[in-house]
C-alpha cells in the first residue's frame, strides 16, 4: 500500500507560460481605480500652441521579455468625430515596446488649426487592439480612452469676483487675458485666506489693461511668446496672433471718434476694461 501511495503521489510537471500578452491603457482615478471617464483638453489656455502632445500610458499585463514587441493602438471610429490630419496626427500602423520594458507612453498629438474649434469640441478614441505580439482579451474599458478637445474657453467661477475691474465676459477678452498675463487664473475671494492673493490679481489685471491699451509695445517686452501685430492692407486695421498659430488672428481696429485702437471681441464690440 506504502508504494502504491508514494508512486501515485509522483509531483506534477509545471506547464509553462504561452498564453499571448495583453495590454491597456492605465488611467488612475484619486482612489487608484481604473478610471473610464473621458478626458477633456482646450487650447484655449495655450492659444499660441498649433499643436499639443497628450500621452497615452500603454501597460503590459504579461511579464518583461528580454526582445522588443509590436502592439497596436487603433482609433475607434464610433468614438471619433475629429478629422485625421485637420485635428489629429494619425497613429502609427504599430508601436515598439522596448525589451525589457512593461510600460510605454505613445503620443497623441491634437492640432489648433481648425477655426471651428474656437466654437465646437471634437473627439477621438483611442484602443488597443489585437496585433504585433499582443492579445486583445482585456475589457474594453481597460483598453479604450476618449478625448475630448477644442480651443473654447468657458467662463471662469473667478470673473464674478473682479467683474467690477474686468467688465463683461467675452471668449475673446478671456483668450486676450491669458496670452497678456499668462496665468489661468484670478484668485477666487470665497477662498480661505484669498485676501493673500489679491495683490497678485490687481498685477495680473493691470499688465492685461496695459497690453489692451499698447499690444505692440507688449510684443516688444515679451518676444520669446512669438506673437506679431501685422497691418490690414485694405482697412485702418491690424491682426494680432502667434506666429506658430497664424490661422488664430484677433482684430485689433481703429475708431476715430477717440483716435485709438481696441480689440473686437466675439460680437463685434471693444474689449475695455
Amino acid at each position: 500500500m506504502l508504494s502504491t501511495l508514494f508512486c501515485s503521489c509522483k509531483k506534477n510537471e509545471l506547464m509553462p507560460y504561452t498564453s499571448m500578452d495583453n495590454l491597456y491603457l492605465k488611467y488612475l482615478d484619486k482612489d487608484g481605480r481604473q478610471d473610464t471617464t473621458t478626458i477633456s483638453y482646450s487650447f484655449a489656455y495655450n492659444p499660441g500652441l498649433a499643436k499639443d502632445t497628450l500621452w497615452i500610458p500603454v501597460i503590459v499585463t504579461g511579464p518583461r521579455l528580454a526582445q522588443s514587441r509590436q502592439f497596436v493602438l487603433q482609433v475607434v471610429d464610433s468614438l471619433t468625430t475629429a478629422l485625421k490630419d485637420i485635428h489629429y496626427e494619425p497613429l502609427k500602423p504599430t508601436y515598439t515596446l522596448p525589451a525589457d520594458s512593461a510600460t510605454l507612453r505613445i503620443p497623441l498629438i491634437l492640432k489648433n488649426t481648425d477655426e471651428t474649434l474656437a466654437n465646437r469640441s471634437v473627439s477621438i478614441g483611442i484602443r488597443a487592439v489585437a496585433g504585433g505580439q499582443f492579445q486583445a482579451d482585456l475589457p474594453l474599458t481597460l483598453r479604450t480612452k476618449k478625448f475630448i478637445f477644442s480651443s473654447r474657453l468657458e467662463r471662469p467661477a473667478w470673473w464674478n469676483f473682479w467683474q467690477s475691474q474686468l467688465g463683461e465676459y467675452g471668449r475673446i477678452k478671456h483668450q486676450l487675458f491669458l496670452i497678456a498675463t499668462g496665468t489661468i487664473d484670478l484668485v477666487d475671494l470665497s477662498k480661505p485666506n484669498a485676501y493673500l492673493e489679491i495683490p497678485r490679481t490687481l498685477y495680473h489685471i493691470d499688465n492685461f489693461r496695459v497690453f489692451l491699451k499698447d499690444p505692440a509695445n507688449w510684443i516688444a517686452r515679451n518676444p520669446a511668446k512669438g506673437y506679431v501685430l501685422v497691418k490690414k492692407s485694405t482697412v485702418d486695421e491690424f491682426e494680432f496672433y502667434a506666429a506658430s498659430s497664424p490661422t488664430k488672428r484677433f482684430t485689433l481696429k481703429y475708431f476715430a471718434l477717440v483716435n485709438n485702437y481696441f480689440f473686437i471681441d466675439e460680437n463685434g464690440k471693444q474689449i475695455i476694461i
